[in-house]
């Protein structure tokens, strides 16, 4: 270890204006008036910290995650999934404007992709248009006119959530198909109980080990007509899929069983599941696979990752798919970019969570300003995902500009561009000391038909070389634990300290190795 480091050092430097982040929101520090109240606590804990106490508890998480087995799988090497030490802190008020965002946009997502794949009623009305759809990678026809019994095509939503400069929160992008990572929230709220407990007794923070009994709730929710106890199930890619910890641990947790294309087959119109006990019918699955590989009847012929017939069994109704095939048209890149016009049609009201400013290079005169701006903006494949083929013009070279140019002409449907956001930061630990890092947020919402449950939360992803704002952990990012304060209550501050975060924090860190199946079989039972 290198030289000793008064205390105040950890925080040295933070706020250095020449440092790449000095233009970003920076949720612990006001330039002006010092530490935020939501972080005033945390700090207060955390200052008198020496970097021997915080490399002795960096290095106690990541003991805890590789104990657990918490990892994701990255070239075909299973990876310990980075978990920093410092949580990042949203007030009640700030999560209240965010979970009513994100309600109302899966709502009207909902809608949009009902019509979308039945009258496309928005389309003959002029407001989107027909190639706009039809140009899609992910609209499947497939899907025309399967109808789910409850209405609901996105039982889960994962909503990715920026902070710009002002700090106003904005939605980067909707992920409707199989968003992943609600794994690592339970399992990161689960370790830093274990390991920082101190932390929690001075914060009321809402717990979010219960998402399990909600997503069940969900599923079973969304079961077939007379199916009266629901047979769901967890249809995953197997274990080389770089998502099959968080297959395994959502099953375990729910209390179903994980399985992968070859343990179903389809008779009649019917989906049955091979067991040591016989053949079992299936209600609802889970699928953790992409619609492409999801039935060689439909999609592409030799998968051996589906089931031949799944589609005939779902549109006969027999069987419910979620998230339901084709979904993919509503999280497009270029879609999203019609959202507040999806939103008035559907709703009738304005987005309570802005989108990121979008230019559209499917449109010549949006195109034109993109490459006359090649150099300034961020240029985005409508079809892309984990960080990759993204060209950041500020950083770019004249010769990789110039072949940007000629992709965008030769496809402008599969590009779209913004102004480089620089996203908001957190105090992150890198080496002995505490420095500002990117991030981002995924928060899970789910969908019973009734009710649309946001899990108070949800994935903080942190972009860890200096200045990078690729948080992704096929990138090199890492997470944090996100914490959600309790709203005031019986004239109690949000950071009184009075217990409640302690006690949410001990509840899920005694949280059983192989989750709660039983107490979640229980509450279906009793509802």
């Amino acid at each position: 270890m290198s030289r000793a480091t008064r205390p105040a050092e950890l925080f040295a430097g933070y706020l250095n204006p020449r440092r790449p982040h000095a233009g970003a929101y920076d949720e612990m520090f006001d330039p002006v008036d010092g530490v935020r109240t939501a972080y005033k606590r945390l700090h207060d804990s955390l200052s008198p910290l020496r970097p021997g106490d915080l490399t002795t508890r960096s290095e106690a998480l990541d003991r805890a995650l590789v104990d657990q087995g918490i990892t994701f799988s990255l070239s075909g090497q299973e990876r310990p999934f980075p978990l920093d030490l410092v949580p990042r802190v949203i007030t009640a008020s700030e999560w209240s404007r965010l979970e009513r965002g994100i309600v109302q946009r899966v709502r009207a997502l909902e809608a949009f992709l009902a019509d979308i794949y039945g009258g496309q009623q928005i389309v003959a009305d002029g407001v989107l248009p027909r190639r706009l759809i039809t140009s899609c990678e992910h609209f499947h026809r497939q899907a025309a006119g399967i109808a789910p019994p409850n209405g609901v095509r996105i039982h889960v939503a994962g909503i990715d959530v920026v902070r710009d400069e002002q700090g106003d929160f904005r939605v980067l992008e909707d992920n409707l198909r199989s968003p992943s990572g609600v794994s690592y929230v339970m399992e990161n709220r689960r370790t830093m109980a274990r390991v920082f407990p101190d932390l929690f007794a001075k914060h009321r923070v809402r717990p979010v080990g219960d998402y399990a009994v909600h997503l069940l709730r969900s599923l079973r929710a969304a079961a077939p007509s007379g199916a009266t106890d629901p047979n769901v199930v967890v249809l995953t890619p197997g274990v080389y899929n770089s998502a099959y910890f968080e297959h395994s641990l959502l099953a375990r947790q729910m209390g179903v069983e994980l399985v992968e294309g070859r343990d179903l087959f389809a008779r009649n119109n019917v989906i049955y599941l091979r067991t040591t006990e016989g053949e079992q019918r299936v209600d609802v699955i889970y699928r953790r696979i992409d619609d492409d590989f999801l039935d060689p009847v439909h999609f592409v012929p030799d998968s051996v990752l589906g089931v031949a017939g799944l589609v005939n069994a779902a549109r006969a109704g027999n069987v419910v798919i979620a998230n339901a095939i084709g979904n993919g048209v509503g999280d497009d890149k270029l879609i999203y970019t019609y959202l507040p016009e999806i939103l008035k049609y559907y709703l009738g009201e304005t987005p309570l969570l802005p989108n990121v400013d979008t230019y559209r290079c499917w449109l010549p005169s949006e195109q034109t300003e993109v490459l006359d701006r090649l150099d300034e903006l961020v240029t985005k494949p409508v079809e892309g995902s984990g960080g990759y083929g993204i060209v950041f013009g500020p950083d770019a070279s004249p010769k990789e500009l110039q072949a940007q140019r000629r992709r965008i002409k030769a496809n402008p449907r599969g590009w779209i561009a913004q102004p480089v956001v620089q996203l908001s930061t957190v105090p992150t630990k890198v080496g002995e000391r505490l420095q500002p890092r990117h991030v981002d947020l995924r928060p899970f919402a789910v969908n019973d038909g009734d009710s649309v449950f946001v899990l108070p939360g949800g994935l903080t992803r942190v972009a860890i070389p200096e200045g990078s704002l690729i948080v992704n952990s096929s990138q090199g990012g890492g997470s944090k634990d996100t914490w959600v304060l309790a709203p005031r209550a019986s004239g109690v501050a949000e950071l009184s300290g009075s217990g409640l975060g302690a006690a949410a924090a001990a509840d899920e860190a005694s949280t059983p190795e192989h989750g709660p199946e039983l107490n979640v079989a229980q509450q279906q039972q009793q509802q």
